[in-house]
């Protein structure tokens, strides 16, 4: 059984524009200050700010503050990248705090992103900035339907956020990267080779069968079985940049990190050697892992309300 009392800005579908704040803690600063300054942003502009707020700690600090009851177990920040046969690297850019503004319209999220930086700055200091968008709807910027595999709504909480009756119910494990596209070389493609590539016909996403499916497809390699059973997880991706430089932005939500960090050594190619092909056309430029701690959780580290 799930425990829905998880931040609900991680199922909050259709806002198209998109801000992704990560912080480190300022020196002499302590986790716990880290942690209830966010807290007190969480009602104010969820609530007022016409905007949903979503907010995640490296695990080790969430770790040092909260109730062991309060922590997922397995949780950890990344330290060191992932190294494929081939000489492929996913980069560990882990930061102490993310967080993520998400709303209708640009200002709401540029105004929101400022008062962020505004209620942290006493404790910690902004390393990364990004801004994102909805591209064409539901695509991603190969021009291929993104998340096709996505749980629904009914059933994403299962498979995002940690049971209830375990450590961490009603949390979940976060995996944020920027993945860099190629744009020039994948469009010199030919459709045919960009479906080859992905696993998917590009106008309506059918999944190929088993029998012309590439087991170095994007589909092959970002799906994870274990003992027979597909584990999913619930992405949340968007695109990010300028017309000269710009790709992916993956949000990947999970009940348990083991998902998220199997299917990046797969796609690397740790294992057996088969590596993503549509790694030859994005590069990860950054990855962290970061706890989203229940709404219960937080509650206990922000200001009382005033009457």
């Amino acid at each position: 059984m799930v425990v829905v009392n998880a931040q609900p800005g991680i199922f909050a579908l259709g806002t198209p524009e998109h801000g992704y704040q990560e912080f480190d803690l300022l020196p002499g600063a302590q986790p716990v200050d880290l942690v209830t300054a966010a807290a007190s942003l969480v009602g104010p502009l969820s609530t007022t700010g016409g905007v949903n707020l979503v907010v995640g700690f490296r695990p080790e600090l969430w770790a040092e503050v909260a109730d062991p009851a309060e922590v997922p177990s397995g949780a950890r920040g990344w330290e060191e990248g992932i190294a494929g046969p081939d000489g492929f690297t996913m980069p560990a850019t882990q930061h102490d705090a993310w967080l993520w503004t998400a709303g209708g319209d640009r200002t709401a999220v540029f105004d929101n992103g400022r008062a962020i930086v505004d209620g942290l700055s006493a404790v910690a200091r902004l390393r990364r900035e990004t801004a994102g968008w909805l591209y064409r709807h539901d695509r991603d910027l190969t021009g291929f339907i993104d998340g096709t595999e996505n749980p629904s709504l009914l059933e994403a909480p299962e498979v995002a956020l940690v049971p209830g009756g375990k450590p961490g119910a009603g949390s979940s494990v976060v995996l944020v990267q920027l993945w860099e596209h190629s744009t020039t070389a994948w469009e010199k493609l030919p459709q045919e080779e960009q479906e080859r590539v992905i696993g998917r016909t590009k106008p309506d996403s059918i999944e190929f069968d088993d029998e012309t499916m590439p087991a170095d497809s994007h589909v092959s390699r970002s799906t994870l079985e274990v003992d027979g059973q597909e584990l999913d997880i619930f992405r949340r991706n968007v695109a990010y940049g300028t017309a000269t430089r710009h790709g992916t932005v993956f949000v990947g939500f999970s009940c348990e990190q083991f998902r998220l960090e199997e299917m990046l050594r797969q796609m690397a190619g740790v294992g057996d050697g088969i590596r993503d092909a549509l790694t030859r056309y994005t590069q990860p430029v950054s990855g962290g892992y970061y706890t989203v701690p229940s709404i219960d959780a937080l509650r206990r580290f922000a200001p009382p309300e005033d009457d």
